[in-house]
């Protein structure tokens, strides 16, 4: 069976906990992350406003993890993942605006269209074999990026640590296979990127065992699996889609 987990206010209120079915949402709680009941409450789909579907404490991104994005850059992929950190005052979720920083401070930002791991519980030292069993599903993320201070820094902190820049969602899509789904990116309508997950260089499996090997992951956490070819810059008025098959489309608006 397909969850679909949201986090949303409905008219101001409090934040909950909820599952998609059709055209609803279905309030659960306590929480997805571990056993929990449907209330009996429900709101339509359209009158919710959705929230990035978790809160991590923090963002564990892979780079260079698609073959053609590396011969992009003219770098070969590594021989271990290539690991980098956002961190959480980055996040927003689905609608939310992608607020660009002053010109003084960059003049270029570009999208990245990924699919996300969430870890469904806490996570050290797993087994490649055993990595499914810490995963509650799958979102998405755009992992926007200073391109001219990703160069300049020769890291990546300050490029991809900006406020806004990890659109998470919409939502959460549980009991999916992430090993060959289409992934795009839509820049006012107009297709910038186009892959698949087949194509990911390390998969998802190697990348939550080698990244729980370094530090322990908690439920909620986010694993951006890196980006296909096609990234380009955006500007002030653009919308940036990421769509992925599976999971749906998450959309926001450059300001």
């Amino acid at each position: 069976m397909i969850w679909k987990f949201v986090r949303f206010r409905h008219e101001g209120g409090p934040v909950r906990w909820g599952a998609v079915s059709g055209a609803r949402v279905e309030e659960i709680l306590p929480d997805p992350f571990g056993p929990f009941e449907l209330t009996g409450l429900s709101w339509p789909l359209k009158k919710v406003r959705l929230l990035a579907p978790c809160e991590p404490t923090k963002i564990v991104a892979v780079g260079l993890n698609y073959r053609d994005h590396a011969a992009e850059f003219g770098t070969p992929i590594p021989s271990e993942p290539l690991i980098f950190l956002k961190p959480p005052s980055a996040v927003v979720g689905p609608g939310d605006p992608i607020r660009l920083p002053p010109r003084s401070l960059s003049k270029r930002v570009d999208y990245e269209g990924e699919l996300a791991v969430v870890i469904g519980r806490r996570a050290r030292n797993v087994p490649v074999g055993r990595a499914a069993a810490y995963i509650l599903g799958y979102t998405i993320l755009n992992d926007v990026t200073a391109r001219d201070l990703q160069k300049k820094d020769g890291q990546w902190t300050r490029a991809k640590g900006f406020d806004t820049f990890s659109p998470i969602g919409p939502w959460i899509a549980a009991g999916i296979s992430p090993a060959d789904l289409k992934i795009e990116t839509f820049v006012n309508g107009k297709r910038r990127q186009a892959s698949r997950t087949s194509q990911l260089a390390f998969k998802v499996p190697e990348l939550v065992s080698f990244i729980s090997r370094v530090m322990t992951l908690e439920p909620g956490d986010v694993i951006p699996t890196g980006t296909p070819s096609g990234i380009g810059p955006l500007k002030r008025g653009d919308k940036v889609e990421v769509r992925i098959e599976q999971i749906g489309t998450l959309a926001n608006r450059v300001v």
